[in-house]
Order: structure tokens, then sequence, then C-alpha cells
């Protein structure tokens, strides 16, 4: 009797044990799992139980589910606390995938999971991207941040054009996850306006047309590669700047000028080396003569000496360099005379 008492107790204490867990449960996930029920969104307590395990907030990845059921998007609850798990933001997965639906645009959970997590710590995020690719986004370039507003460039007539363009683009997705950003498309665009305008015979024609930039800019395919999708390349403003052609050859005479200059100069030093040479060249032969001619009274002398030279002669030479002497100062040219003379 006493252990059929015994047995009675034991079991029911499980049925209370069973009774409390259940109501425990209950009192935790059933306002959660009625909420997903009556929203056709159905959750088995199991997993809501598993989603606490692993300390996922239950309700959030429950009413995320909700969201996308309601939207025609069929997401589970592992789906979603896989993703949160991994750092996720599920409830802007959610919105993406709705606004990619009503949009018709080709998005599944798994890229737009990617995106979500390549874009985290980020100002994107891939509602953003979504919406870009709805809502087209314009660009300008140059950009702000940049510090210029305009781009510049030369035609063949050497005018100097300046340009400011508005680049109208949407997200490409099947690109967004390695693409390169806005800042790849704001170099490229700049890059075909200065080509454009730098291949143009005249400003006039650029300014005549200044659609062409944007024909051309947009033949070149410059969104290969990027998240975007480039829709119109419009040119918001062209101003006329400087004659960039005539100031270079202006430059370009000063340097010559300048370098005619320093030749002339080069020259003029050369000459002036050159006439000092000369210089020192007819001092050092008025010295050759000078010594020459200390030699004939020694030659005189000894001819003397030797009886080749006697007195009439010395005196006939004499009286020829008198002669000679005379001569000279009627004829203007006493000066030479007088220094042989003497």
């Amino acid at each position: 009797m006493a252990a059929l008492e015994s047995g009675t107790t034991i079991v029911f204490l499980l049925i209370g044990i069973v009774a409390l867990v259940i109501i425990v449960v209950l009192g935790n996930f059933f306002g959660v799992w009625l909420r997903a029920t009556f929203s056709k969104a159905h959750v088995t307590f199991s997993e809501l139980i598993a989603l606490r395990l692993r300390g996922i907030p239950v309700g959030a990845v429950v009413d995320e589910r909700i969201t996308a059921v309601k939207a025609g998007i069929p997401l589970t609850t592992d789906e979603l606390s896989t993703h949160m798990l991994a750092g996720g933001d599920i409830r802007m997965v959610v919105r993406a995938l709705i606004a990619a639906q009503k949009a018709n645009i080709a998005l599944d959970f798994d890229r737009a999971c990617a995106i979500d997590l390549a874009t985290r710590n980020t100002e994107k995020s891939v509602l953003s991207a979504v919406m870009t690719s709805v809502n087209p986004r314009v660009i300008d370039c140059p950009s702000a941040a940049s510090g210029r507003t305009t781009i510049d460039a030369v035609a063949k007539d050497g005018i100097q054009l300046r340009a400011r363009a508005r680049v109208t683009v949407r997200t490409a997705l099947d690109r967004f996850m390695g693409g390169a950003t806005e800042e790849t498309i704001i170099a490229r665009v700049g890059e075909g306006i200065v080509t454009t305008i730098g291949s143009a015979a005249s400003y006039k024609d650029v300014l005549e047309a200044p659609d062409k930039i944007s024909k051309t800019v947009l033949a070149k395919g410059l969104d290969a590669g990027t998240a975007y999708e480039i829709l119109s390349v419009d040119i918001a403003d062209v101003d006329v700047g400087e004659n960039i052609g005539a100031k270079l050859q202006a430059e370009q005479a000063e340097s010559n000028k300048l370098v005619a200059q320093a030749q002339a100069e080069v020259r003029r030093a050369a000459a002036v080396a050159q006439e000092q040479e000369m210089k020192a060249r007819v001092q050092e032969m008025r010295a050759q003569v000078v010594q020459a001619e200390a030699q004939v009274p020694l030659a005189m002398a000894e001819a003397f000496r030797s009886g080749n030279l006697g007195i009439m002669d010395y005196m006939r030479i004499k009286n020829m360099q008198a002669d000679t002497s005379m001569r000279d100062s009627i004829g203007g040219t006493g000066s030479g005379g007088s220094g042989q003379k003497g």
C-alpha cells in the first residue's frame, strides 16, 4: 500500500513538473506563437525555444518573419536567426527584399544578406542600395568633396573650357558586391569629358553641341566593373576659360628670348676673352720687336770691331735715317720716324 502511494506521488510530481514547464513555455512564447499563427506565419514552440537558447531576440525574429510572409516572401526563422548571429540587420534585409519585390528587381535572400554584411558600419545599407536602384540618384561631377567646381579641358585651338556635369545612376545589385564606388564613376566621367573636349577642333563646336560630350561619354561604357549603372550624363554648364594656347606661346617666346640672351652673353664673353687674348699677343709681338731692335746696335758694334763697317758707312746710314724721318714728318708719320731715330 505504501509502495502504491509512493508511485502515485512520483507520478503527480512528474505531472506537476511537466505542467510547470508547459506553463513557463506558454507564458514566454504563447503570445509570440499566437501572433505568428494568426498572421499565417506559423512557428513551432521548438523553434521559439531554439531561438531563446541561441540568445536571439525571439520577438524580433518572429515579427520580421511575419512581415516577410505577409509580403509574400517565405523566410524561415532559421534563415533570419542565422543572419542575425552573423551580425546582420534582419529588419533592413526584410525591408530591402520587400522593396525589391515591389519594384520587380531580382534580389534573393542570400544576396541581400551579403550586401547587408558588406555595408555594415558604413553609411550605405542594403535598403539604400535597393532604393537607389528603384529611384536613381544624381551625382555631381566633379564632386563637392574634391574642392573643385568645374572640369577644365583645352580644345585643339587652345581655348580652355570649364564644364560641370550631372550623372544619373542606379545601383546594379548584381555588381554591388566588389564593384567600384561612385568615386570611380566621377573619375571616369571627368576623364571622358576632358578627352571629348580635347579632341574637338574648336571650342565653338563644344559650345554649339554640348550633348556630344554626353553621347561620347555614354558610348565608352564607363560603368563597367562598378556597382552602378549610368543612365545619363547631362552637361549642366560649359564656360569659356583662358586662352591656354596663347598663354603657352607667350611663355615659350619668353623662354626662347631668355635662351637667346644667354647665348648672346656667351658669345659676347667669348669675344671679350678673344679680344684680351689678341691684346696680349700684340704686346708679346711688340716685345719681340723691341728685343730684335736691341740687337741692331750690338750687331753694328760687332761690325765695327770686325772691320765690316766703316765710319763712312755708319754716317751714310745716319743720313738715310734722318732723310727718312724728314719724309715721314712731311707725310704725317713723324711719330713712327722719330721712334726709329731714337
